[in-house]
C-alpha cells in the first residue's frame, strides 16, 4: 500500500506542476496519518532536528556567497584571464568555458549559477567570433553541471546535512572527479573540432607567457576564497558554519575591490539567497516529512529483504538505480530528485557495503546529468535564454548530447574505480 501512495503521489507532482516540497510533505503526511496511525508529530520531531543543526545553517550562507560572486562579475575577469591558454588550441575558447566553469564552480557552489554567470560572459564573445552557438551552449551547460561538484558543493552539503555525512569529506570527495570531468569534456570539445571545422577555430595571436601569467592575477582571488573556505573545514580550523560566514564576508570584501559589487548589489544577493534558500528549505521539510513516513513503515527494509532474495550483487543495484536517477533527471530539478530519492537510496546502498561519502559525490554526478537532460535540464533553459533564443531548447539538448555520454562513463568509471572519489577523503582520514 506504502507503494502505490507513494509512487500515485510522485506521478500527481509531475503531472500537475505542485510545488515538489508540498507533494512530497503531503505524501509523507498520508502514509503518517492513515498507514502509521496518526504519527504526524514524528515528522515534525524530523524536520525540527535537520534545521535546528548547525550544519544546515550553513547552506543559506554558501548560497549567498555564490550569489555575490555572480553579481560580482568577477567571471568576466576570470575568463579574460584563462582566454589565452586556451585560444590556439583545437576547439579555442570553447575550452576557456570548461576551465573557467571550473575555477567558478570551485566557489560558486551550484550548477545554474555558474551556467549563468559564464554563459553571459562567454556567449556573445565566442558567437561573435563564429563559433557555432549550439556547441557554445552545449560547452557552457556542460561545464555548468561542474558547480554542482567541485567544492563548496550546494547538493553534497545538503546531502551531508541531511544524512549525517561528514560536509569535509564530501567537500574534498569532489575535488578530483570535478578535475577529472572537466579534463573529459575538453577531451570531448578537441574530439568534436577535429570532425567539425567550424569549432577548431584558432586565435594565432602570440601571447608571452609572461602576459599569461600577469593575466592570472585576476584568478588569485578566486583561488584564495576556495582556500580559505575549504581549506578552513577540511583542517578542522572552522565547522561548515563558521567556514561559510567567512566565506560570505571574503565574497563581499572580493566583489568591491576586485569585481563591480555595490551595497545594492549586495542586497539584491542577500535577497537572492534568502528566496533561493525558502525554495530549498520547502523541499527540505517534505521530504523529511517523507523519509520519517518511510522510515516508520520500514520500507528501506523491505526493499533490502527483496533484494538479498533476489541474487542481484550490490554493482547490479546500483546500476538499476543509477537508470532510475537518469530517467527521473528528466522530469525533477536537481534537489527535488535528492531528497525525495535518498530516504530509500541512502539505507539501501549503505547496508550493500557503499561508502557513504561515494555515494554522496556519485548522487551528484547523477543530478548533474540531469542538468543537461530535457525536459527540465536547467543549465539548458538557463543558457538559451542567455543565448535570447538563438540556441532553442532542443538544439541545446543535441549539443550536450556527448557530454552525457562521457557522464556516463564517468559513472562507471567511478563505480569500478572508487578511490578516485575516495582517495583524498581517506587520506584526510590519516592526517
Amino acid at each position: 500500500m506504502i507503494w502505490l501512495v507513494i509512487l500515485g503521489g510522485l506521478g500527481v507532482i509531475a503531472l500537475t506542476g505542485v510545488p515538489v516540497g508540498i507533494g512530497l510533505g503531503l505524501i509523507g503526511l498520508v502514509i503518517l496519518h492513515f498507514l502509521a496511525g496518526g504519527a504526524e508529530s514524528l515528522a515534525v520531531t524530523a524536520v525540527w532536528n535537520v534545521f535546528t543543526d548547525a550544519t544546515m545553517s550553513s547552506v543559506p550562507a554558501f548560497i549567498v556567497m555564490g550569489e555575490l560572486l555572480l553579481y560580482s562579475g568577477l567571471g568576466r575577469r576570470v575568463y579574460s584571464s584563462m582566454e589565452p591558454f586556451f585560444r590556439r588550441y583545437p576547439g579555442g575558447l570553447l575550452h576557456t568555458n570548461i576551465a573557467v566553469s571550473t575555477l567558478f564552480g570551485s566557489v560558486a557552489g551550484s550548477s545554474t549559477a555558474t551556467a549563468a554567470a559564464i554563459g553571459s560572459v562567454a556567449y556573445p564573445v565566442l558567437a561573435q567570433k563564429g563559433y557555432p552557438r549550439p556547441a557554445i551552449v552545449g560547452s557552457l551547460a556542460a561545464g555548468g553541471t561542474l558547480g554542482l561538484l567541485i567544492p563548496p558543493s550546494n547538493t553534497l552539503l545538503v546531502y551531508g546535512a541531511t544524512q549525517n555525512v561528514s560536509i569535509g569529506k564530501l567537500f574534498v570527495a569532489g575535488i578530483l572527479p570535478g578535475i577529472l570531468l572537466a579534463l573529459m569534456f575538453m577531451g570531448v570539445i578537441a574530439f568534436l573540432a577535429s570532425r567539425n571545422k567550424d569549432m577548431a577555430l584558432r586565435d594565432t595571436r602570440t601571447v608571452t607567457l609572461r602576459q599569461k601569467l600577469l593575466g592570472l592575477v585576476d584568478v588569485l582571488p578566486l583561488i584564495a576564497l576556495f582556500t580559505i573556505v575549504i581549506g578552513s573545514i577540511v583542517f578542522g580550523i572552522a565547522t561548515p558554519t563558521e567556514s561559510a560566514g567567512v566565506g560570505v564576508l571574503a565574497a563581499i570584501l572580493l566583489g568591491v575591490v576586485w569585481g563591480d559589487l555595490t551595497l545594492k548589489l549586495i542586497w539584491k544577493s542577500f535577497v537572492a539567497g534568502a528566496v533561493a534558500f525558502g525554495a530549498i528549505g520547502l523541499v527540505v521539510v517534505g521530504a523529511l516529512v517523507l523519509a520519517q513516513a518511510i522510515s516508520i513503515l520500514g520500507a528501506p527494509q523491505q526493499i533490502i529483504t527483496s533484494i538479498s532474495h533476489s541474487g542481484l550483487s550490490a554493482t547490479s543495484v546500483f546500476f538499476v538505480i543509477v537508470a532510475i536517477y537518469i530517467l527521473l533527471g528528466c522530469f525533477f530539478d536537481g534537489l527535488s530528485l535528492l531528497l525525495m530519492t535518498t530516504p530509500l537510496v541512502y539505507p539501501l546502498l549503505t547496508r550493500l557495503g557503499f561508502d557513504p561519502v561515494w555515494l554522496g559525490v556519485m548522487i551528484t554526478v547523477l543530478i548533474e546529468i540531469g542538468m543537461i537532460t530535457p525536459p527540465v535540464g536547467m543549465n539548458l533553459f538557463v543558457l538559451s535564454a542567455i543565448s535570447k533564443n538563438e540556441v532553442s531548447l532542443i538544439s541545446a539538448s543535441r549539443a550536450s548530447l556527448p557530454y552525457f555520454v562521457v557522464m556516463l562513463i564517468a559513472v562507471v568509471l567511478f563505480t569500478t574505480f572508487p578511490q578516485i572519489i575516495l582517495f583524498l577523503p581517506n587520506l584526510m582520514s590519516t592526517l
